[in-house]
């Protein structure tokens, strides 16, 4: 067969096929609201072949984009549509994307377009004052001021909201053994959904205490006091002592703080309370003070011993209520706060075994 005989074959044979085309083979949406949800467009095309087309696959280029398309044979002549529906959610910005055609046609593939920007939804507002008060609302009702050098002050503030449909009269009431802490509040009368403001100032010049401090406030509304955790605001701080203006001959002369990194305070019956005297040497030149000895455990009480002098050995003395523990060996940590600058809180460990 010539060439010229094939050609015509080839011709005549594509005639006889369904061509497939579209009346636009791109769509632009432009700015969609995220929040508005799917967005969908409309392909047409048009079988102008003289065989009926038949759509195999009709396949997108992420799963954002879902197709639909006609699945009967279109007749030559006739016409027929695919869908293509776009996700915006959690797709802020601009897209473009590709949907696929696979066909009968005498062009098998084929490839139409959607593209367009995504306008992000707002973020619902988020109540951040999620902690009830009684009538009140907070975000939270700890105050940590941080560390506060001894002879300064700091302040700090908790915020508190009214989400109730009614006015509210507030105030504070402070429980603390030591005038430690002075407060303010900004809003004594607030009105539905304004914000008012707990003002607290430590003054470490008025306490005799080094190390971690803590003071209560609570919560009255409307001329009720009620002394409960529910309106309990707790406020802390951590009181050091400042060594940064120390001469040369100062330190030279300083206080060195000794005892054991350790101590076995042996066995005791269930309920009793150990008594124990912690050993601490002054190996320096100056009279060594022990600030405090600390223990964060409520059942542990603790009091420093009198000034030691240069080479001389003192005690602080250790409380334990073992009454509610269990048979078992227990380990608490205990901080000895000194005026030793090179190390102003030795950590001790202590041990005991309740039989």
């Amino acid at each position: 067969m010539s060439t010229l005989c094939m050609a015509l074959v080839a011709v005549a044979m594509m005639a006889q096929q369904p061509v497939i085309t579209f009346e636009k083979t791109e769509h632009d949406f432009g700015k969609i609201n995220e929040g508005d949800g799917r967005v969908s467009v409309d392909f047409e095309f048009k079988n102008e072949g003289m065989a009926p087309l038949v759509l195999s696959n009709v396949r997108a280029s992420c799963g954002c984009t879902t197709p639909s398309w006609t699945k009967e044979p279109v007749e030559p002549g006739q016409s027929g549509k695919i869908t293509v529906t776009y996700n915006p959610n959690g797709r802020p910005g601009r897209f473009q994307k590709t949907v696929t055609i696979t066909s009968n046609a005498s062009e098998p593939t084929k490839k139409v377009y959607i593209k367009g920007e995504v306008i992000p939804k707002q973020a619902k507002p988020v109540n951040k004052y999620t902690l009830a008060v009684g009538e009140l609302n907070m975000k939270t009702k700890v105050l940590d001021l941080g560390v506060i050098k001894k002879g300064e002050s700091k302040t700090g503030e908790l915020e508190y909201t009214n989400l109730k449909s009614a006015d509210h009269n507030v105030d504070l009431a402070v429980n603390q053994a030591e005038s430690l802490l002075a407060y303010q509040v900004t809003l004594p009368t607030v009105k539905p959904n304004e914000i008012g403001k707990f003002f607290f100032a430590v003054d470490t010049k008025k306490t005799r205490l080094y190390g971690p401090v803590e003071a209560l406030a609570y919560v009255v509304i409307d001329g009720k006091k009620e002394i409960s955790e529910a309106f309990q605001l707790t406020i802390k701080a951590d009181i050091v002592e400042d060594f940064s203006n120390l001469s040369v001959e100062t330190k030279q002369n300083a206080p060195i703080l000794e005892t054991a990194a350790e101590f076995d305070l042996g066995k005791v019956a269930a309920g009793k309370t150990i008594k124990y005297l912690l050993p601490i040497k002054n190996s320096g030149l100056n009279p060594l003070e022990v600030r405090r000895v600390y223990s964060a455990d409520m059942n542990i009480r603790t009091k420093a011993p009198k000034a030691i002098k240069s080479g001389k050995k003192g005690a602080a003395t250790v409380e334990i209520d073992t009454k509610g523990l269990q048979a078992g060996t227990y380990s608490r940590e205990l901080i000895v706060i000194s005026n030793d600058y090179s190390n102003p809180r030795k950590k001790v460990t202590i041990k005991w075994t309740v039989e």
